[in-house]
């Protein structure tokens, strides 16, 4: 027995020391991380392609221990601030010392985006034109929803549709929300029940930053990308960290709104796992603008959380997961205590949403990647939308059996996606070619008995995609593309091509030509799925027997142009955008059901056109103050007319539509400590359809389309920041002024017989806010 174990101990014995030997190197690297001359700590440091990697500490330094022996890239990576590269040699026994100066990035000109092309390119490179909204303009703009932000990037508005619950809607180069493709880190689940409300109850904490594709040069994204595509990219951790920040507002002279925030992240030591978790609560009253008792902001309630992780297995292999649940509360309608059945008029929302994903990612080659992901979400609603009769035997018959509902939605997506680059393609340049096949799944079922209302829809899609991204020279590029869809609700395979291309006559210059074809399927989106008060009624949306796909062809062409220099920089992108819809989607009254309540019917209208330009424009100067802005100027026309009221003649312009919008942001540094931001949203004239009941005091006698004037809502933020070096954090106070010239709606219709869809404007009217930031 002895004679076994004693060569089997030597052989232990011996891997121990190789392994012992390959751990322990002694090749170490040391240094620092500084900034203007200042130390910067929390700076992430790794060596490229390998799981070795420390943060800096809270002096701005680092050092790296036991690496392996070899020619490798050591990089600084930090939020803020632009990546640094650096060559080294270790050598087992040898201490190098490396020290990055890292340059701020004022203006993210140059940022890796992935939602134009499926793939990670640098915004200079991309054939397709990607704007981003980062956490930095989140914050100087006091948004606590996604819904709150997104107004801030060029031809995006976000709309308030509803008086009672106020819904919103993302509009995108003059397109409804329904043209509109959110998805949440690349991934379809944001279905069209979701859509009503999602984009409010999302917060800000939970992003990273948010990538957006006017027009139809998305169209690899499938249905529904027409308008183009928000892409919501949830946080993954740079470093340990955590904050908390509690923002309070007071809206008008009496709602209270208040928020409460926290995020924690945790980074494993050799940074190939970590996790983000957030957590998020609103509390915010009901707001009443005319005194008449019924709100104009309804109540809200809601308690989100959610993580984000990553887990490098190795160095080829990564899996990034995430997980979110809300739960929101919203009433609005009569301001009463009781159940929601006792108000004159009400609406009554309880969501439960539950989302989640998984992405799996495979990197043989330095040329090749591999991507298996799967991602869904869960919505149950109980809701109630009501309006008392006057009294007798019909009230008494409404209190017997109130008008509440139930939804039930759920969304899954499964695909693969395959990545590989060929050099010297043709001869010239490389190319990287992307296929990729997906099945999405979106099943709703919304019913309220009483008004016989119903939407049971399955909507099935599969599709494939090619693309070609060909950077033919270091300055021409083209982008092809086609994607097949097969929707369970068109007859026909669907094929969608794009082209795109790239030009860069100069290092600061980009010109970019793109046409794309896209499609919408014959399904209830968004907006149909909102019962709305209007003309002492109930108006609820049904889809024509014959309805078909909408198709669209998208055309568009951009200058880009930025010069930086020591000092500052300044540029501006020019961008002509037209869409032709063949078949478009229209909504026009068709009558009464049997209790009375008006149906508008989704029908084909024909053709329509949408076209027109948006110029953005940046600038910062000496990182102390830096300015943003971009207008919109568009048309939005049906080739027929439409009748949307049986009262009065139709019309072919866009309802809700303004021809100019816009926005700007200001911001000044003049110290580290102090900040201080204006910031604003114009909406121009735009037609607003209102209907009205004879003989009610609180409305209009009949139907009218109303042109409204313009508006221009201004925020102004200040804050300061104090460093708490004995538990190595800081302290933020700010406070400001939302819609500061108090530009709203004066006009609200009054009482239960109101309405609810006549809105427009600013979604609040002049509020106070201010709050506290504590974070390292």
């Amino acid at each position: 027995m002895n004679k076994i174990i004693l060569p089997i101990s030597l052989i232990v014995l011996l891997f121990s020391l190789t392994t012992y030997a390959q751990q322990h190197s002694d090749a170490v690297i040391i240094g620092h991380v500084v900034s203007k001359g200042e130390h910067i700590p929390f700076v992430n440091i790794y060596l490229e392609g390998t799981n070795y990697g420390t943060t800096t500490d809270v002096t701005g330094h680092y050092m790296l221990v036991d690496l392996p022996i070899g020619e490798y890239t050591l990089v600084a990576k930090m939020v803020g601030y632009k990546e640094s590269k650096k060559p080294v040699v270790l050598k087992a026994g040898e201490t190098i010392e490396i020290k990055f100066d890292l340059e701020e990035d004022v203006i993210h000109m140059d940022e890796v985006v992935i939602t134009g092309t499926k793939t990670f390119k640098r915004q200079t490179e991309s054939a397709v034109i990607v704007n981003v909204l980062d956490g930095k303009t989140i914050d100087k703009v006091a948004a606590q929803t996604i819904s709150e932000s997104l107004s801030f990037q060029p031809g995006l508005r976000m709309e308030t549709d509803c008086q009672t619950c106020n819904y919103t809607q993302l509009r995108m180069n003059g397109l409804g929300g329904a043209y509109s493709q959110i998805l949440i880190n690349g991934r379809s689940v944001f279905s069209p029940l979701t859509g009503l409300y999602g984009l409010e109850q999302l917060p800000t904490e939970m992003v990273e930053r948010i990538e957006v594709v006017r027009g139809g040069a998305s169209a690899l994204y499938g249905s529904s990308a027409i308008g183009g595509t928000v892409n919501i990219i949830t946080k993954l951790p740079q470093r340990n960290s955590y904050e908390v920040t509690s923002n309070n507002s007071i809206i008008g002279s009496d709602a209270l709104d208040y928020n409460v925030n926290a995020t924690l992240t945790a980074l494993s030591q050799k940074r190939n796992a970590g996790m983000v978790l957030y957590a998020f609560h609103r509390d915010r009253d009901a707001f009443d603008a005319n005194d008449d008792n019924f709100s104009e902001l309804p109540e809200v309630t809601n308690n989100s959380f959610g993580i984000n992780s990553f887990f490098q297995l190795d160095e080829d292999q990564k899996i990034e997961a995430n997980f979110s649940s809300t739960n929101e509360y919203r009433y609005g309608g009569e301001m009463i205590e009781g159940p929601a059945y006792l108000a004159k008029q009400s609406e009554e929302r309880t969501h439960n949403v539950i989302m989640g994903g998984i992405d799996y990612t495979f990197n043989p080659t330095m040329r090749t990647s591999f991507v298996v992901y799967g991602a869904g979400q869960y919505t149950k609603r109980k809701h109630f939308t009501g309006i008392a009769p006057d009294g007798g035997n019909e009230l008494q018959d409404y209190n017997n059996a109130p008008p509440y509902g139930n939804s039930k939605n759920y969304t899954y997506q499964f695909g693969t996606q395959l990545n590989h680059a060929v050099n010297d393609f043709a001869g010239v340049g490389t190319n990287i070619f992307t296929v990729g096949a997906e099945f999405v799944s979106d099943d709703v079922f919304d019913e309220i008995e009483a008004y016989d209302y119903l939407i049971d829809q399955t909507a099935n899609n599969f599709g494939a995609f090619v693309q070609s991204d060909w950077s033919i020279t270091r300055k021409t590029t083209l982008l092809a593309g086609i994607r097949a869809d097969k929707h369970n609700f068109v007859d026909n395979l669907i094929l969608n091509p794009r082209v795109s291309l790239l030009l860069k006559p100069d290092l600061n210059t980009q010109l970019r030509l793109s046409w794309s074809t896209g499609f919408r399927a014959p399904q209830a989106f968004d907006a149909d799925m909102h019962i709305a008060f209007a003309g002492g009624g109930i108006q609820t949306v049904q889809l024509a027997d014959d309805l078909e796909e909408e198709r669209s062809q998208s055309l568009s062409a951009s200058l880009n142009w930025d010069k930086p220099t020591e000092d500052h920089i300044i540029g501006f992108t020019l961008e002509g955008f037209y869409t032709k819809l063949k078949d478009a989607f229209i909504l026009e009254e068709i009558g009464t059901d049997e209790s009375g309540n008006s149906i508008m019917e989704k029908r084909n209208g024909g053709n329509s056109d949408v076209y027109g330009a948006t110029f953005e424009a940046r600038a910062n100067f000496n990182r102390t103050l830096q300015l943003e802005a971009g207008l919109t100027l568009q048309k939005s026309q049906y080739e027929n007319e439409v009748a949307w009221s049986e009262e009065l003649p139709g019309t072919k312009d866009y309802l809700r539509t303004p021809e100019a919008y816009g926005y700007y942001t200001i911001t000044w540094t003049p110290i580290s400590k102090f900040s201080a931001s204006l910031a604003g949203v114009y909406t121009g004239s735009m037609l607003v359809p209102h209907y009205g009941l004879a003989g009610d005091p609180g409305t209009i006698e009949q139907d009218e389309l109303f042109e409204s004037p313009t508006f221009m809502d201004m925020t102004v933020k200040l804050g300061y920041t104090i460093e708490l070096k004995r538990i190595d954090s800081s302290i933020e106070f700010f406070g400001g002024l939302s819609n500061l010239l108090d530009d709203y709606q004066d006009d609200f219709d009054q009482g239960k017989n109101r309405d609810s869809g006549y809105i427009y404007g600013p979604a609040k009217p002049r509020s106070v806010f201010f709050g506290i930031k504590l974070f390292n």
